[in-house]
């Protein structure tokens, strides 16, 4: 098996690289950051995971339970905020930040690959998609993945075309790492087809590269390996119970969830009800007639290599959320959509360019800008919903929050309750207490635990106001939170909320 890794030819000498080449990969990642603090309100509260992520290192609310499929890698990112600083606005601000330098740096290693605009146009792509917008500013650990497979795809063909040199090495290393400590299992699934291309294709074998590779994965799934024998009784229980986690990992067709997912939703499970308007997933069902337009353009350029394999990457990054679980949430393709950009956008340029000059080229172009805009209009109003909900659900929360404080569970305190009733694991961040349950995937405790817990500490059980409380929460006063949300509290909450009014010099509050 042969195939070609050919950079696109040199520039004849005595031509100079146009200035505006120079700032197209600059503006577009300044655009993205922009974009991410217009439109998705720096004030936007944490969601549910991105709770459970903050408070690891929060230094305002306990930890709450790491299930077995999560990694420490988004945690370690949002430390040098959110171990000071308990503003979501700020994180915001940095993680929007970090993530248009990553895009910059990530798009930055294929330049000697592609000429700057195919690189622009992939990353403004990218950077357009409501998914991308929504969870680049946000404490989710999938973005990162993408900037990773991004970046490393582009170091391991850079590596190929210069064997001696170290900065591919060294580039490639930190992307794997990158990926492994964000989802160590991603991470494998991106990096399949670089293991058999250092296999199977011939001129491609190169045992250090292997080792390198290899070595950037170890190094960045280490602590999630040692935590899997520390933690979860080894490393086969925690890909078991990560699987358990996720509906059980079998065949199981979601392509059909990921498409229902384009409306908006962030979380289809279950994924039920008709498909959303045609207009908004036509650009998804349009990505693979494209990537395949670009595919064609490297084969008849001599270059099929440098969009054969991130492409390729693409898809086993991608088989698993269409293949393997029963729903769908957008954010798990965003490592597809950033290998499959610059391929994408290679194939568009030259269906623009496709007509030879004149007329039908300044035709091809007002076609293609029309069907961009009308894009980046469908992605914008999706975003527009999608933020509104959030902030909606996120503000729902904190007045939640406020009221158990009213109620007398103050810190330290202790949530629990079902989650059809409300979510008790991100309130439970947002009233600093920490969060228990006592079955489902985040069991971490007992119910004669929370009974002995109660008698010293403030402990409310969430639900609804025709829910019958727990045997152990038998006598507890139901408190009204906000909305639909009730609360069984703990005798230790209302000898809490006595001892506050005491200090405000009020009288003590009643339900």
């Amino acid at each position: 098996m042969t195939l070609t890794l050919r950079a696109p030819a040199a520039r004849p000498s005595g031509r100079r690289t146009p200035r505006n080449d120079t700032f197209l990969l600059p503006a577009v990642t300044a655009a993205f950051v922009l974009a991410q603090l217009l439109l998705v309100r720096p004030g936007i509260g944490l969601g549910w995971d991105e709770a459970v992520y903050v408070s690891q290192v929060s230094g305002h609310a306990p930890a709450a339970f790491f299930s077995a499929p999560r990694a420490r890698g988004i945690s370690a990112l949002v430390a040098p905020i959110a171990t000071w600083s308990s503003s979501t606005a700020l994180l915001r601000v940095y993680l929007a930040v970090l993530s248009g330098l990553g895009l910059y740096l990530a798009l930055r290693v294929w330049r000697p690959l592609f000429p700057a605009k195919v690189l622009a146009l992939g990353g403004a792509l990218f950077a357009s998609l409501w998914v991308t917008l929504f969870y680049g500013p946000q404490a989710m650990p999938n973005y990162w993945v993408a900037i990773g497979a991004l970046s490393g795809v582009g170091w391991f063909l850079r590596a190929q075309a210069d064997l001696a040199g170290r900065a591919p090495l060294w580039g490639l290393a930190a992307s794997a790492a990158l990926v492994a400590l964000m989802r160590p299992v991603d991470a494998v699934w991106v990096s399949l087809p670089m293991f058999a291309a250092l296999g199977v294709v011939r001129r491609w074998r190169h045992s250090g590269l292997l080792v390198v590779l290899a070595t950037g994965l170890a190094v960045g799934a280490a602590e999630w390996v040692v935590e899997a024998y520390t933690g979860y009784g080894g490393l086969a229980r925690r890909l078991h119970e990560g699987s358990l986690v996720q509906g059980g990992l079998r065949w199981n067709i979601a392509v059909d969830d990921q498409m229902r997912s384009q409306s908006g939703r962030v979380l289809c499970r279950p994924c039920t009800g008709g498909m959303p308007n045609p207009v908004l997933f036509l650009w998804w069902l349009a990505l693979p007639a494209l990537a395949a337009a670009g595919l064609a353009v490297a084969v008849r350029a001599r270059r099929a290599a440098v969009t054969a394999l991130p492409l390729v990457c693409a898809a086993t990054a991608a088989f698993p959320y269409l293949f393997l679980i029963g729903y769908a949430a957008p954010r798990f393709l965003l490592p597809a959509y950033a290998l499959i950009a610059i391929p994408v956008a290679d194939g568009l340029l030259s269906l623009v360019r496709l007509p030879r000059r004149g007329t039908g080229r300044r035709i091809a172009g007002a076609l293609a800008a029309v069907v961009l805009a009308g894009h980046l209009a469908v992605q914008g109003a999706v975003l527009h919903q999608l933020v509104g909900r959030a902030t909606g659900s996120h503000g729902d929360w904190a007045r939640t929050a406020a009221a158990l404080h009213r109620a007398g569970v103050r810190p330290p305190c202790l949530l629990t309750g079902q989650k059809r009733s409300a979510p008790h694991i991100p309130i439970a961040f947002y009233a600093a207490c920490s969060s228990a349950d006592t079955r489902g995937n985040n069991t971490n405790t007992t119910t004669g635990a929370l009974a002995r817990t109660a008698g010293s500490t403030p402990v409310a059980v969430l639900t609804a106001r025709t829910t019958p409380p727990p045997r152990y929460a038998r006598g507890w006063p139901l408190v009204h939170l906000n909305g639909p949300v009730y609360a069984y509290v703990s005798p230790a909450a209302r000898r809490t909320e006595t001892a506050g009014s005491v200090r405000r010099g009020g009288p003590a509050r009643t339900p």
